[in-house]
């Protein structure tokens, strides 16, 4: 598995929140459900995304957005508009002093907004809303707020998908549209890492030097064996003095730093699948036991790998019903 290929396979939703918004001007939403990930499509007209911290963006049809959480961020039909709609956990809507908010109403399955004129902007909502769903690795590579434009030359529309199901009731219905949330993520992640100078993590820059490139996909690939500084070293043909350096440069980690990390990174992902034991699951990612495992997990995640699962089965599998 390269390194790209292994951050893109861990998006997975269960259950997740997907709404089809539909709003005519003035409007403006504020976002503080602090959902570790928010996926945002544009349908139809035209959309503002404001962070809490930085420049906004202009969306137009096509377009996705990509909202890191906890941080609050807003939605306008212009930057000046005032906020009328606050989104808070659950999710619930409420104007901005907090009360009920009661304008906003059912336009059919998954679908709100305060209007359904001809020009109305129509925006696709999905949410990540377990931090299990998303690796904290995918979570780390990605800045606060990061825009895609339309690309027309794609060979598959995962915006033109959603849309199209957003609206449909049918047996298996939220299964189909965790999948195509994922898709949607999946596609504009790719296309954002294949896109020059787009501030992509080190390590996926580092990946075209041909030393620590290499170094990397050999622990991509084979994490579960006892790589030492020294094997890579040898792997990369050059010597460990000189692999420690130009990967510490490059990379922002030591070679063994990065591959403790990524393996926890890969564990966590595993845990999410209920069959696969956490002895297992240790021996997959280069610990010698589920103790060294949990021990290692503890450290650096707060939580034992079991309280990992745990969380992640509570929370997953519940179809989220719109606010």
């Amino acid at each position: 598995m390269d390194a790209l290929s292994g951050l893109l396979a861990g998006p997975r939703a269960q259950g997740a929140f997907i709404l089809r918004s539909v709003l005519s001007p003035p409007w403006s939403v504020r976002v503080e459900d602090a959902a570790p990930l928010s996926v945002v499509a544009l349908a139809h007209g035209a959309a503002w995304v404001m962070p809490e911290a930085g420049a906004a963006r202009c969306l137009s049809p096509g377009s996705v957005a990509l909202m890191r959480g906890p941080a609050p961020y807003t939605f306008a039909d212009t930057p000046s508009t005032p906020v009328r709609t606050v989104v808070r956990p659950g999710p619930h809507r409420t104007t901005p002093s907090g009360q009920h908010l009661r304008e906003v109403v059912d336009l059919g399955p998954r679908t709100w907004g305060n209007d359904v004129p001809r020009d109305a902007t129509v925006m696709l909502i999905g949410k990540y809303q377990m931090t299990g769903e998303v690796s904290n690795r995918l979570l780390r590579a990605l800045p606060p707020v990061l825009v895609l434009p339309h690309d027309p030359q794609r060979p598959i529309d995962p915006v033109g998908l959603l849309a199209e199901e957003v609206v449909r009731e049918e047996p298996g219905q939220q299964v189909v549209l965790d999948r195509l949330l994922d898709l949607l993520l999946v596609t504009s992640l790719r296309a954002w890492f294949a896109q020059a100078g787009t501030g992509a993590p080190a390590w996926y820059r580092a990946l075209s030097d041909p030393v620590v490139g290499r170094a990397l996909r050999h622990l991509h690939s084979d994490p579960a064996s006892p790589w030492t500084v020294g094997a890579l070293a040898s792997e990369a043909g050059v010597s460990r003095a000189t692999l420690a350096r130009r990967f510490t440069e490059l990379v922002g980690q030591a070679p063994i730093a990065y591959l403790a990390d990524w393996r926890l990174d890969m564990a966590a992902d595993l845990l999410r699948e209920p069959e696969v034991t956490i002895e297992a699951v240790a021996r997959r990612v280069g610990y010698a036991s589920a103790s060294a495992l949990s021990t290692a997990f503890k450290r650096e995640r707060g939580i034992t790998p079991q309280q990992h699962r745990a969380r992640f089965r509570t929370r997953g599998g519940a179809e989220k019903q719109p606010p």
